[in-house]
């Protein structure tokens, strides 16, 4: 995106480490974010609100996988504040920049791990029993349902929404996985190699949330689920261990969108796509 000529900021909870993976890069500025602190992102969007730039895309791809139960906030259960929560409260905070000028769009990246699990309506913190495999695929469920809402809630502004699935890449999110587990999976041998010839490069990961962020195909559309720069196909509602291609029904449900922005208004403060009160 620099390359063609955008201005990119990066927001990263590490702005060390960003700078230095961003060393040489022309276009691109980072700044300190952490998803799981909500006065981070109040303050991030203020410092970005006060330069007074506009946002024609905003792609949200931080993501926590797999990791021992934590709690942050309040008590909340880890994934879902910051691969969801903490999306929520940034977006709906930088409403004003997005809004502006018309024809922006927003990519929430998800992951095919969102059929492990939907929505746990009576208990989304796991107050009762924790599961890192669930509680992974209910953020990645609760990021496609994000882009449903905000699309429905937006789209009058000019403000399209999609959620996206990058593809199955070894990267540092796998860092609270054992090696043991993931050659147990059959995603690596004894060496540390890929072994499913499914699996993406990092270059290759990023295909699809560039396509979404900027294709002509996808103008006018919007709230859509995305793998392999395309649109995804339409599965049946029910979470299952063998993932696939494709998209679960309840992840796309416009009644689990809405309900899910309102609990998460509710959490965050921050709601109905418009400035803190």
């Amino acid at each position: 995106m620099a390359a063609a000529g955008a201005s990119v900021v990066v927001p990263a909870r590490r702005p060390a480490a960003a700078e230095e993976a961003l060393a040489g890069v022309a276009g691109v500025e980072v700044d300190a974010l952490d998803l799981a602190d909500l006065e981070s992102v109040r303050g991030f969007a203020a410092r970005f609100l006060d330069s007074g730039r506009d946002i024609d895309i905003l792609i949200g791809n931080a993501g926590i996988m797999a990791s021992p139960e934590t709690r942050v906030g309040p008590g909340w259960e880890a994934r879902f504040a910051t691969n969801h929560l903490g999306h929520h409260a940034l977006v709906n905070r930088l409403r004003p920049a997005i809004a502006s000028g018309g024809g922006a769009r927003v990519v929430s990246v998800s992951s095919r791990g969102h059929q492990l699990s939907g929505i746990r309506w009576d208990d989304p913190n796991f107050s009762n029993g924790y599961d890192k495999w669930q509680a992974y695929g209910q953020a990645k469920t609760a990021n496609v349902l994000f882009a449903v809402q905000l699309d429905a809630l937006g789209r009058e502004a000019g403000v399209r929404a999609f959620a996206v699935h990058p593809g199955e890449i070894v990267t540092e999110l796998v860092r609270h996985l054992s090696k043991e587990e993931m050659v147990g999976r059959g995603w690596i041998d004894e060496e540390g190699h890929p072994l499913d010839p499914s699996f993406k490069t990092p270059g290759q990961g990023a295909a699809t949330q560039v396509w979404a962020a900027t294709s002509p195909r996808l103008a006018d559309l919007g709230g859509l689920y995305l793998e392999d720069c395309d649109v995804a196909e339409a599965l049946g509602d029910g979470a299952s261990d063998e993932l696939s291609s494709g998209v679960r029904a309840y992840a796309t449900d416009p009644g689990n969108a809405a309900r899910l922005w309102a609990l998460s208004a509710g959490l965050t403060g921050v709601g109905a796509f418009a400035p803190a009160r």
